[in-house]
């Protein structure tokens, strides 16, 4: 099989079974959610007079395209993410919560993620309070809720094969630097495994809103993956 050349994207994946796919949760609660956000106030102002501290204050969050809020000076990543159409609704939140580095692997946010689906919804939820009426922003978003897009376990679980991996290669590090250098384009060396994988699945899911990188995704298989995600995670061996 012939990749094709990954000069436009980050890396590829394959298919996930429908299982695996987003599934709705049931609605956030605010109050729960406010809670929830004493994680997030170590860094993040909400709320009347919030201001930008370590990371962007979260007023009026839905509907703002990735890395959005004028003077901040977010991460190249998320950057990046925003410019290729990632916008903050529910669904998306929720993704970015759950793995923020299969988001924006970049990042420079330091937060390792919450994995309770109903800890997001109330969290975002919660964010929704501040944002604007829900009337006036697109059906995306007429209550919070939130939605699962972790990998389906059994492709996690697979072993790639490094030295496939390294074969497969070829076509990425056409664009992708070797060294883990990210100068235009992001770094995809000595990732966990399992971030790797589950930041391409990202793509497949619509997550990660990149068209040619999506298309791209489609073309290898779950083993490819796995190979490509065995090989890079320490392409010195």
């Amino acid at each position: 099989m012939r990749l094709l050349p990954l000069a436009l994207a980050v890396a590829a994946l394959g298919s996930i079974p429908a299982a695996a796919h987003a599934q709705a949760a049931p609605l956030g609660d605010a109050t729960a959610g406010a809670e929830v956000f004493s994680r997030c106030a170590g860094c993040h102002e909400i709320g009347a007079g919030a201001e930008n501290r370590i990371g962007p204050h979260l007023n009026m969050l839905f509907g703002r395209p990735a890395a959005g809020l004028d003077g901040f000076p977010y991460s190249r990543s998320l950057r990046r993410a925003g410019v290729n159409g990632l916008v903050w609704h529910a669904d998306t939140l929720s993704a970015f919560l759950e793995n923020p580095r299969a988001v924006a692997s970049g990042t420079r946010m330091s937060f390792p993620g919450m994995p309770d689906a109903q800890q997001r919804a109330d969290l975002i939820a919660y964010l929704r309070r501040f944002s604007a009426d829900p009337a006036n922003i697109p059906e995306a978003d007429p209550t919070a809720r939130a939605s699962d897009h972790s990998v389906d376990p059994a492709i996690l679980a697979i072993r790639g094969d490094p030295e496939y991996g390294a074969y497969l290669s070829a076509e990425c590090t056409t664009c992708h630097q070797i060294d883990g250098g990210d100068e235009g384009i992001p770094s995809i060396v000595f990732w966990p495994e399992a971030d790797f994988v589950t930041a391409l699945h990202a793509y497949r899911d619509g997550v990660r809103e990149h068209p040619v990188m999506q298309m791209i995704a489609s073309r290898l298989s779950n083993e490819e993956i796995a190979a490509l995600a065995a090989y890079f995670a320490n392409p010195e061996r």
